[in-house]
């Protein structure tokens, strides 16, 4: 495994020889008169094609904001080291239009008040939302009723679902102590009959939906569920039809979360069985959504997240090649996650993560285009929630918003203000996506141009730090040996606590401004009343029930199914088919368990 763990030095390498090609390139477009003419012919050909759109109020304003310049050395800088929107190295946005209106019949308002009707010949079919919603709660039927309240009026459905803890770890509802917690934080599923109850209502083959599964150590087996449920609802030619991601990230699991249940190799190897059976059979899902969030949640700065996710993110790719699977195959389907809380790293943090990217994907691995998108999913800081005068939560969320839009994040999440204390409730979770909706179509900040709040002095200035940065991190890890040995080594997890460690004081000191908790406080300690989400009694009971009817009507199919998988398991074949037998006839609990006996269950490293 060490020998495929060698390639971040090499994109080390990259990312500076590209940036010194950028430079070159400036220079020689101030010293080679026939290169700066082409490209400023370029540049005023670009300029001359972006249409003109109008604000409700009239105002024209161009599809595509660029910089103002007409030097063939800045338009070079611009071209080479920003590049437009959905161009290399794609630092302003890894598709070219992005939040925006569709062009349309719009009206230009003339000064003596009147309005005539101009029309616009080019007509944009309209784009999906980026918003995406989170839910996870109680049992099956209740996070699908909450799916259908969220998703009343959206256009496309993009659910992201939370798993209850049990369920994390791979834990049947009716094992020994497990009780209390089924259906806490997230929704219990054990078998394949709760994941059909799940998206009950959904079509899941549908152009307009996607589903989002926020689980790891278990994700080989939550995502064969997810394949067979939809199987049963629609007929196996589903299956390359099915859009979506799931989690399965394991080195943030033991690098910051701790949700790992197979020791890290065997768990690798089950993840790259199922990339390799996705890539082949689903040409719409993405199977591992690298994830940068549950570092920056467990207490690292922002650079220490994208540099762990970025170079995560290179080790899985080496993997995925050494199993023999193409580039250009696996590479579009790769997906990131990240969080965006308020300090100023954020301004630039995705953009800088998206460059080094395709520069790493091309160089390194000779991707092709679609390989070199980092398709970016962000999540507002559920870190920087607090208790104490918890409603300015709503304020935090909303710059937040702001930042992960100015980053040209794909798709968003936004975290509800009551979440300090319990599951959100309809309130609090409606508020949240009207934050987005606000943001996205009430406001005009990102809906009529592309590039609006990008390339300011400040950015750049923040763009600079944070890769030089990044690419130090890149250089320890590279010096550790690589990934696999720098978390062997516990090096990520102790530099993640030191972080968190440093956060927590400067809070306590007051050099962090927290405002209500250590600054501007109303002087109050009381509690607010917020009415906590909890799943009875009755339902829990229900979940137990449920399960031990399945495990009962399957007894001598589900024996049979994990005496093939675990055969499947010991001879090194893919296992993700025999998962796909499994998840007919036996609950999770039963098929964790049993590879656990094969590959054995992942112990904290000292």
């Amino acid at each position: 495994m060490e020998e495929v763990m060698n390639k971040l030095g090499q994109v080390v390498e990259s990312v500076e020889k590209y940036n010194q090609f950028v430079l070159d390139q400036v220079k020689r477009a101030r010293t080679d008169q026939k290169f700066g003419r082409d490209l400023l012919g370029r540049w005023n050909d670009i300029k001359a094609k972006i249409p003109t759109t109008r604000a409700p109020t009239g105002l024209p304003l161009p599809r595509l904001a660029l910089p103002e310049i007409d030097e063939p050395g800045e338009i070079a800088r611009f071209l080479f080291g920003e590049g437009l929107p959905g161009e290399f190295p794609f630092l302003n946005g890894a598709y070219r239009e992005m939040y925006l209106e569709p062009v349309r019949e719009v009206e230009s308002f003339e000064k003596n008040g009147e309005s005539k009707a101009k029309k616009i010949d080019k007509r944009v079919p309209q784009a999906e939302e980026p918003t995406r919603l989170f839910s996870g709660l109680m049992l099956a039927e209740d996070t699908n009723e909450r799916f259908h309240y969220l998703t009343r009026h959206q256009r496309t459905h993009r659910l992201s679902t939370a798993f209850d803890g049990p369920t994390l770890y791979g834990i049947d509802s009716d094992a020994d102590g497990v009780f209390g917690k089924i259906g806490e934080g997230g929704v219990a599923i054990d078998t394949v009959e709760d994941m059909v109850r799940l998206y009950d209502g959904f079509d899941l083959g549908s152009a307009n939906f996607s589903a989002s599964m926020t689980i790891s150590g278990p994700a080989p087996i939550i995502m064969a569920m997810y394949i067979a449920a939809a199987k049963r609802r629609f007929g196996p030619n589903v299956i390359p039809k099915l859009r979506g991601t799931i989690q399965a990230d394991i080195f943030k699991e033991v690098q910051a979360q701790n949700e790992t249940i197979f020791p890290i190799e065997p768990s690798l190897r089950f993840l790259t069985d199922m990339v390799e059976f996705t890539t082949r059979e689903m040409p719409r899902w993405y199977p591992i959504s690298i994830s940068g969030y549950h570092i920056g949640e467990a207490g690292s700065t922002p650079v220490q997240q994208a540099a762990y996710t970025l170079s995560n993110g290179f080790a899985y790719a080496e993997m995925f090649v050494a199993r023999g699977i193409p580039v250009d195959q696996f590479g579009p389907r790769l997906s990131f996650f990240l969080d965006c809380g308020l300090d100023v790293e954020y301004i630039a943090l995705a953009r800088v993560s998206r460059r080094i990217w395709a520069v790493g994907m091309r160089e390194v691995f000779g991707a092709g285009a679609k390989a070199q998108l980092y398709k970016l999913h962000t999540q507002t800081s559920g870190r920087s929630l607090i208790a104490a005068e918890f409603k300015n939560n709503l304020t935090r969320t909303a710059a937040e918003l702001i930042l992960a839009y100015m980053n040209a994040t794909n798709s968003c999440h936004s975290n509800s203000a009551d979440e300090p204390f319990t599951t959100p409730s309809e309130e609090w979770i409606r508020l949240a996506a009207h934050g987005q909706a606000i943001l996205l179509e009430e406001s005009g900040i990102f809906k009529h141009t592309m590039n609006m709040l990008s390339g300011s002095a400040g950015m750049k200035a923040v763009e600079r730090a944070v890769e030089a940065a990044i690419l130090d991190e890149f250089r320890e890890i590279e010096r550790l040996g690589g990934v696999l040995a720098a978390v062997e080594d516990r090096y990520q997890r102790s530099q993640i606590q030191n972080a968190s460690h440093r956060y927590e004081q400067q809070i306590n000191n007051g050099v962090r401004p927290i405002i209500g908790l250590n600054r501007y406080r109303d002087g109050s300690d009381d509690i607010p009343e917020v009415k906590l989400v909890r799943t009875p009694r009755k339902k829990q009971q229900l979940q137990v029930d449920r399960l031990a009817k399945f495990k009962k009507k399957n007894a001598e199919k589900s024996k049979r199914a994990l005496d093939k998988l675990a055969a499947v398991v010991e001879s090194g074949e893919n296992c993700f088919p025999g998962l796909l037998e499994a998840v007919e006839v036996c609950s999770l609990g039963q098929i964790t368990g049993r590879l656990q006996e094969v590959a054995g269950r992942f112990r904290p490293m000292v």
